[in-house]
């Protein structure tokens, strides 16, 4: 994979003002873990034709570094489970040698990280998220319904001995891991990671009732403060959460409140799926196609032009809300498609 990159053009500024700076790749659907919130456990995934070939998707990031994106996330499902995955990693990885780029980052479920560390830290990968729900194993079992919790464990420390700097991503459910945020908490600064909570989010018709699941995050960090000092701070990652540095163990501790806080204002991310959908907003429908323009031609004016396209119809904010009388989903993907 060796494309040019032309000279950076302005930045792209949706309808509002804001720069779009920050592309979130999904590149696979796949993923070896079934969490409860995010797949049902009988998921039909896509067919490979369908996918975005390395190659291709290495075209579409290259494209967006060359309008002004500053910042890769490369999601999945679970991005290290496709094949031969750190070709995209190590191409990618040009961008930030020539100063195009300022990060390349990655969420994974910490199952392949052992495997991975030491060569994501060669590519230039410098953080990476990882999804952990609860530090039980029977319990993260339950969660993940397939996960052994000692191989992601095993994952966390390798990204850890790699020099990667580690945030751990935890989803608070009522009435499932409610009891241990705390020793989330304890735990992560004691390890040096950051910890984000997140909102249980109504995407995707998956088993069993999320309205029963939802956990407001200020009840959470009320909870959390009868045992810790959280004072707010300016920090950011680009994405949207809102930090609070946690004097008893001087880690960041950063909420993501989709329900019962809109994010959207300062929004500066866009989402490409492993089809080459590109959703403007996470919790909206609207979405355009960059498969056909991409491969239409060889050159990348087309997709240049689409991409230019799509951002003009980004939306000011998203439409979260768990349908309560109805038990549906707010939007019918599921997160697996685009990546969190």
């Amino acid at each position: 994979m060796n494309h040019s990159v032309p000279v950076q053009a302005a930045p792209l500024v949706d309808p509002f003002g804001r720069a779009v700076r920050y592309l979130r790749v999904s590149v696979t659907d796949r993923c070896d873990l079934r969490c409860v919130y995010c797949m049902s456990e009988d998921m039909s995934f896509l067919p490979k034709k369908d996918l975005l070939s390395l190659e291709e998707l290495d075209r579409v990031c290259s494209a967006f570094v060359a309008q002004g994106v500053r910042k890769l996330r490369i999601t999945g499902g679970e991005p290290l489970v496709r094949r031969n995955v750190m070709s995209l990693f190590e191409s990618l990885g040009r961008h930030l040698k020539t100063g195009a780029l300022d990060e390349l980052t990655l969420t994974s479920n910490g199952t392949n990280l052992v495997k991975f560390a030491d060569d994501l830290k060669r590519a230039g990968v410098r953080r990476v998220n990882i999804s952990l729900d609860s530090l039980d194993p029977a319990r993260f079992k339950k969660i993940t319904r397939w996960g052994d919790h000692a191989q992601v464990m095993d994952g966390i420390r390798a990204a850890k001995a790699a020099g990667l700097k580690v945030k751990i991503n935890t989803v608070a459910m009522k009435g499932v891991n409610e009891d241990e945020l705390e020793n989330l908490v304890a735990w992560c600064g004691a390890e040096g990671f950051d910890l984000v909570f997140i909102e249980t989010m109504p995407l995707g018709d998956i088993d069993g009732d999320r309205t029963q699941q939802y956990l407001p995050l200020s009840m959470v960090r009320a909870n959390l403060e009868r045992r810790f000092t959280l004072n707010p701070i300016p920090d950011t990652t680009g994405g949207p959460a809102r930090y609070t540095r946690c004097a008893e163990t001087g880690g960041r501790v950063g909420f993501i409140t989709p329900m019962t806080h809109n994010f959207c204002e300062s929004c500066n991310r866009v989402r490409l799926t492993c089809t080459g959908t590109l959703y403007m907003c996470l919790g909206q429908e609207d979405a355009a196609d960059l498969r056909t323009p991409l491969r239409a031609s060889a050159d990348d004016a087309l997709l240049a032009t689409a991409i230019k396209e799509a951002i003009s119809r980004k939306p000011k904010g998203h439409d979260f809300i768990i349908d309560r009388r109805n038990n549906r989903p707010a939007v019918a993907r599921h997160m697996s498609v685009t990546g969190g």
